[in-house]
């Protein structure tokens, strides 16, 4: 053979499909993951068999928080190899190097206020108009990338910001008469939901979310310090926060009757699910693009639309499917690769 030497080529092809493997497995973990999460926790508000009290919501999120956090431990040992080594890095990274935790105040306390503000929105809206709606994120998570860490946008992304914003007008304004609604706002008001609540609850968390994102994501660019040990940081006070907010808020509920009222299987697989859907999509979203992302917030959307038609009696007007089409359309375009132009050849 020929100049050098070469990969035999049935190890190029095995190596082409397993990453071709991993991309689509990412992908089908997100959109399980997306949709799930609006789902369950949806589900888990408002279905209650007769006589069960609803759970307190800040129980989930304080519980979450521990599992995440007893989780990220684990896997910190095994990046660790060594008995010996993790406790060496548990020693440096989280009891001498403490200030690195104080850095980590700002985010995890968002981090709680928006955990706390999803159960608010999903309580009061539904799980497809909420979808759509918590896609805002990535209009906050933009502004904020452009005021904290110094990003430029491009002209493409402006504009899908902008049909974003369109989108999501849409399908929050109320249906004309005469049209099946999204949501019957009397109805909603009768059964203890509030869809402005809802949304307000939504904007909350997603000015949190952008903002604790980008202020994450400027930390960890500082150094090469582990995901695992930057989560752990990350954890501690958010853990602090969530007991803090929970006694605040339902201290006298929980003390008379206990911090599981209302809990049954399903609410066990939401403290789950919240504890581990951050994590698993940070482990597998550099397995995809952006283009993959967006795909599977589509599907997400797309899927929970479905699904709280046959659930929740969800019927969507003409004119929340053209928002959320405008939605997914900006959330693709946004997520589009930038083209660059091509270099002039030297002489």
């Amino acid at each position: 053979m020929k100049g050098g030497l070469e990969l035999p080529l049935p190890n190029v092809a095995k190596a082409k499909n397993d990453e071709t493997f991993r991309k689509y497995l990412s992908l089908c973990t997100l959109v399980v993951q997306n949709s799930a999460l609006v789902l369950l926790l949806r589900y888990s508000r408002i279905v209650q068999q007769p006589g069960q009290p609803l759970y307190i919501a800040s129980t989930v999120v304080f519980f979450a928080e521990i599992m995440k956090f007893l989780v990220c431990l684990y896997f910190l040992y095994k990046e660790s190899g060594k008995w010996s080594i993790f406790v060496s890095t548990v020693n440096e990274e989280l009891i001498e190097n403490f200030s690195d935790i104080n850095k980590m105040v700002i985010p995890s306390g968002l981090y709680a206020i928006q955990n706390n503000l999803l159960f608010v929105a999903l309580s009061n809206l539904e799980a497809a108009t909420f979808q759509i709606t918590y896609q805002m994120k990535i209009l906050s998570t933009a502004l904020f990338s452009v005021i904290l860490l110094g990003k430029r946008l491009s002209r493409n992304k402006w504009v899908s910001l902008v049909l974003l914003m369109v989108g999501v007008i849409l399908v929050q304004l109320p249906a004309s008469k005469g049209v099946t609604s999204t949501t019957d706002e009397e109805t909603s008001l009768v059964n203890g939901q509030n869809p402005f609540i809802g949304l307000i609850a939504v904007i909350a968390a997603c000015l949190s979310s952008g903002f604790a994102g980008c202020y994450f994501e400027k930390m960890l660019k500082r150094n090469s310090t582990s995901m695992w040990v930057r989560n752990i940081q990350l954890g501690i006070p958010g853990t602090l926060f969530s007991l803090i907010a929970m006694m605040f808020n339902d201290g006298q509920a929980i003390a008379s009757q206990g911090f599981f009222q209302g809990y049954d299987l399903l609410t066990w697989v939401v403290v789950v699910n919240q504890a581990l859907g951050g994590l698993l999509v940070a482990v597998v979203v550099k397995y995809a693009d952006n283009i993959l992302k967006g795909f599977a917030t589509s599907l997400s959307i797309i899927i929970s639309s479905v699904i709280s038609f046959y659930l929740f009696n969800f019927h969507p007007s003409p004119q929340f499917a053209l928002g959320a089409l405008i939605v997914i359309t900006s959330t693709f375009m946004y997520g589009r690769p930038e083209r660059t132009p091509p270099t002039s050849p030297t002489l």
